[in-house]
């Protein structure tokens, strides 16, 4: 299906740290691909790394595999919150791992950094900004926690719903950290990202090439995306595959079976709404001027949306939606109104959540 030397732009190693592997471990990940692949000119590989065991020879060794950006996972600087969520790091371990990446030559920093958690006051959040100001990473991810206690690992910790900053205090901690950031010469970027000027994701907002993944904005497109390992998902543009969500079952592989437990076709008319969620989550403003991008239920869609109208937190215009500076962090909920999969009761194929 790849041909027989696909070419590879981008590879991301993430979602559970790879610096969890010994640097053999992520030699022998990346090599054997590159043994069947090729790159292109302009392509970029990143990783996550955490910062309690991301050690000189992990950045060395995945510089010389030419990955150039890397993230570093910090949510807070509060040892409070940190137990809260299981997360100690202080910050001399990332102020360590963020001189050894700009030391080897990385091009680009990140840092994500969340508000919402368990404990957290406004004292902590200003703090944790101030000391990412003293390490000045080129772009950030400034995540809203999520508190799902259905899931095991929340379970484990043990979370009380009591502890958790809601509603107002929560909106709060968002509008001084976004302040703060503005302050320190980081720009918004979509919905959850900020970064310095001279970053390319800066440059691709202002250029409209911002492009939205399953999880991060990128200054880049592709419509292939191959997930490896347990539980990733891809996508090929015309369709969305989950692997499988065990290690035991993804070992069919070996025996040469996809390990793929769930999968979509989109219609054409998922085609249009994942247009108009991506240019509302990449560009603020959805548009169907040209008549190939209206779809049947868009006045039911502006319905819902008539209330925020009222409220001058969008314009709706006869051929688009203009969305105000007030309402762009809540972007979210306008995506939701377009995602008619969600509102025929069908969430395991919702566009929405296929593209936060």
């Amino acid at each position: 299906m790849l041909g027989e030397k696909p070419t590879i732009k981008e590879i991301h190693l993430g979602e559970g740290t790879p610096t969890f592997f010994s640097v053999e471990n992520l030699e022998d990940l990346i090599n054997p691909i590159f043994a069947h692949a090729s790159k292109t000119k302009n392509y970029e590989f990143s990783f996550e790394g955490h910062p309690k065991n991301t050690s000189y020879k992990h950045l060395q060794k995945l510089y010389d595999l030419c990955f150039r950006p890397v993230s570093f996972g910090v949510q807070d600087y509060s040892e409070k919150v940190q137990k809260a969520i299981h997360r100690l790091q202080p910050f001399h371990n990332v102020a360590k791992v963020t001189f050894w990446a700009r030391e080897t030559g990385y091009t680009y920093i990140g840092h994500h950094i969340i508000f919402g958690l368990p404990f957290q006051e406004i004292k902590n959040v200003i703090d944790t900004i101030e000391k990412t100001k003293s390490l000045q990473p080129d772009r950030l991810a400034f995540y809203s926690y999520a508190h799902a206690p259905w899931i095991k690992e929340n379970g484990k910790r043990g979370l009380n719903d009591e502890n958790i900053p809601k509603d107002d205090k929560k909106r709060i901690l968002y509008e001084i950290g976004k302040k703060l950031l503005h302050k320190n010469g980081y720009y918004k970027i979509g919905m959850d990202h900020f970064a310095l000027e001279t970053n390319t994701l800066y440059k691709a907002f202002h250029d409209g090439t911002l492009y939205r993944n399953f999880k991060v904005y990128s200054s880049s497109k592709t419509q292939l995306m191959i997930g490896l390992g347990v539980s990733s998902i891809s996508d090929s543009w015309y369709s969305f595959a989950q692997n499988v969500k065990n290690l035991e079952d993804y070992q069919m592989l070996e025996w040469d079976k996809l390990p793929v437990f769930r999968g979509h076709l989109l219609t054409i008319e998922d085609l249009i709404i994942r247009k108009h969620v991506l240019n509302l989550m990449c560009q603020f403003e959805p548009s169907w001027e040209n008549k190939a991008d209206y779809f049947n239920e868009i006045p039911d869609v502006l319905i819902q949306l008539k209330e925020m109208e009222n409220d001058e937190l969008i314009f709706i215009k006869d051929d688009g939606i203009i969305i105000t500076e007030k309402r762009k962090p809540f972007v979210r909920n306008i995506c939701m109104a377009f995602d008619l999969r969600l509102k025929r009761k069908a969430p395991e194929t919702a566009l929405f959540f296929m593209t936060i």
